[in-house]
């Protein structure tokens, strides 16, 4: 008998459950124009972990447990809306567009909203981006960020020249620190890598930010004197219905100008001038008229293919992307080949007090490089020979020869020669895997600790390779030629932790955060360089393999009063093992200060902010790993000494 009473009191209960959720339906639009809007973040105030994203006509449904009664609306570029359910189960809302003063933006080790920043940053987000054909992420922010100049190679998919507020150093970098996701990337490229940010995708990327004074970037220490760029890459939204994107673009590119020299009768009127009808020099014109800059140039065509998943599976936020790139360089037989891989899961626990972000990337790069002498090639070789030369020993190139027939190394090599006759290609591959958790304390809400763990491992390998019968490789004793392989590795291993403290009381906001970081290094280094026939008297090789740790202790204090004064101090001890033993800590403080003059959109300035910052910032990236101690290396035929 009390068994059956104890199960009809839970078949009582039962129907308590099922109605303690109400569902919510409702539409979201813009204010002015009342167009819907797509992506508006609906959570349940005070539970977090409880959200809905509004579709592609602006709609939601949600349901709200028992015992909560408001919901939050979010949107980028809008001011945040917060609606009472009372008893309603239709809401729709209206958002206005506003000023992002209370948008959160990235900084060293942490968050903090852009009206309390007091260093020197600036954040470009997706939607800011450059559009068109983007290879590498840095075209993204190209003339979008003040003290940044970006200058390309122009080979496709190739590395930029990065300067943040200018040159800091005559004889080490002068490069920024890449942050991807939290992750220092080291600033050295990869043997047959054109560009080392060709791992991330562009349209991964969610945000940039650079940090540009000492202020914001002491806190990466002995790394930062060139600058910060930190890149945040998207993830799935809690609630999010699966959406699947595709993009794809062709582009083509041509040259836009050339360079000035004499056509073909120009030249034969100088030469005619110079020495004469009947010298020797005038009877070697040819009698073609070739524009080598176009033979050397072409329309490059290129295609870019992007497909992502995103969504949300219970209380896991994900998405999947790939991409594909093509693209031909404006210079003949130069291409750039890339595929890319991305997963990103942050999924929550604990009522939203255990946050856990898990995510890997995988690029592989096929390249084949141009042999850019033969843009200087084309400006010097004679406009009245041809290209090919049907009697030509050389590829059937046209060559200047001496008496033997043998090539003139004096004279301009054949540009065409130059580009088909050498065979350069290479294999990249990386991978980067990361894992990032951050768990608020239950006794202590205040308060949270971050680990991040990540590992970066990347491979080039490559291939040159010149026939015998190539004039610019040619060697009358052992054939000529070339056949030479590198192959290279490098291993970025990474572990932080740090605890930050965030407290309101009345008039008074602390944010303080301390943390400890831990980095290994690792790069393996071969080479064989040989002729074609792999001649021993004609062979070097190589073999270098090095590893360096970095040790780090940092803290920062943000403190604000009234809302309206904010201090920002820093602090960070960095140990490297490329230097000496007596020379391998530095200390790296920082202090910023900044006074909201104006914070008011009704006037006609809506904002204005008094800032000073100091800092001391180093550059551990002075070259080899171990720098300070002296060696003895082998020489070849061409050593002074």
């Amino acid at each position: 008998m009390k068994q059956i009473k104890i199960f009809s009191l839970v078949l009582a209960l039962i129907p308590v459950f099922v109605f303690a959720q109400k569902t919510i339906s409702g539409n979201v639009k813009d204010a002015a124009s009342k167009e819907p809007l797509i992506g508006v973040y609906v959570v349940v105030k005070d539970s977090t972990a409880i959200g809905a994203v509004t579709d592609f006509n602006g709609d939601f449904t949600i349901k709200i447990p028992k015992g909560f009664n408001t919901l939050s609306f979010s949107y980028v570029g809008y001011q945040p809306v917060e609606i009472d359910i009372n008893g309603q189960t239709v809401i729709n809302v209206e958002m206005t567009q506003g000023e992002l003063l209370d948008e959160v933006v990235v900084i060293g080790y942490g968050t903090v909203k852009r009206k309390d920043v007091t260093g020197s940053l600036q954040t470009v987000t997706s939607d800011k981006f450059n559009k068109g054909a983007i290879t590498s992420p840095q075209e993204l922010m190209a003339g979008k960020i003040s003290g940044v100049t970006i200058t390309t190679d122009g080979s496709p998919g190739g590395g930029s020249k990065i300067r943040i507020r200018g040159e800091s150093s005559l004889s080490a970098s002068n490069d920024p620190l890449i942050v991807i996701d939290g992750i220092p990337i080291e600033s050295g490229g990869l043997a047959g890598s054109r560009n080392p940010l060709n791992v991330i995708n562009p349209n991964d990327i969610e945000s940039i930010t650079v940090l540009k004074d000492a202020s914001a970037t002491a806190i990466y220490g002995n790394r930062a004197s060139g600058g910060v760029i930190m890149i945040t890459t998207k993830k799935g939204k809690l609630g999010e219905q699966m959406r699947i994107s595709y993009s794809a673009n062709v582009s083509m590119g041509s040259k836009e100008n050339k360079v000035a020299v004499l056509g073909h009768d120009e030249y034969i009127d100088l030469i005619k001038n110079r020495f004469g009808e009947e010298s020797t020099e005038y009877s070697l014109l040819g009698d073609a008229n070739t524009d080598w800059q176009e033979e050397i140039y072409q329309n490059a065509i290129g295609q870019d293919h992007n497909l992502s998943l995103s969504g949300s599976y219970k209380i896991v936020p994900y998405r999947i992307s790939l991409g594909y790139s093509n693209k031909n360089g404006i210079l003949k037989t130069d291409n750039f080949t890339r595929f890319t891989a991305g997963i990103n899961l942050n999924p929550q626990f604990l009522d939203n007090s255990l946050q856990v972000n898990l995510s890997l990337k995988g690029m592989k790069t096929q390249n084949h490089f141009a042999d850019r002498g033969a843009i200087g090639a084309a400006l010097g070789f004679d406009p009245t020979q041809p290209v090919l030369d049907e009697n030509s020993p050389y590829g059937g190139y046209t060559t200047w020869t001496d008496n033997e027939g043998r090539p003139r190394f004096i004279a301009p090599t054949n540009p065409m020669a130059l580009l088909n006759l050498r065979d350069n290609n290479s294999d990249v591959f990386r991978y980067i895997a990361g894992s990032k958790i951050d768990y608020i304390f239950p006794f202590m809400p205040a308060l949270r600790a971050n680990l991040n763990l990540a590992y970066d491992y990347s491979k080039g390998e490559g291939t040159l390779t010149i026939p015998t019968y190539a004039s610019f490789a040619f060697d009358t004793i052992t054939g000529g030629g070339a056949n030479n392989n590198y192959d290279q590795i490098k291993k970025n291993s990474l572990l932080e932790l740090y605890l930050n403290y965030k407290k309101e009381i009345g008039i008074h906001n602390f944010d303080l955060m301390g943390g400890y970081s831990w980095q290994h290094l690792y790069n393996h280094n071969t080479y064989i360089n040989t002729d074609k026939a792999g001649t021993p008297e004609r062979t070097e090789t190589g073999d270098d393999e090095g590893e360096y740790y970095l040790l780090s202790l940092f803290g920062r204090l943000n403190y604000s009063l009234y809302d309206k004064y904010i201090l920002t101090l820093s602090v960070r001890r960095d140990g490297t093992s490329r230097f000496a033993p007596e020379n391998r800590w530095g200390l790296f403080p920082a202090a910023a200060f900044a006074v909201k003059l104006i914070e008011n959109q009704n006037t006609f300035f809506n904002k204005l902010k008094l800032r000073l910052g100091w800092g001391i910032t180093g550059q551990q990236e002075i070259g080899d790993y171990y720098a300070y101690l002296a060696r003895y290396e082998f020489g070849d035929v061409n050593a002074n000494y």
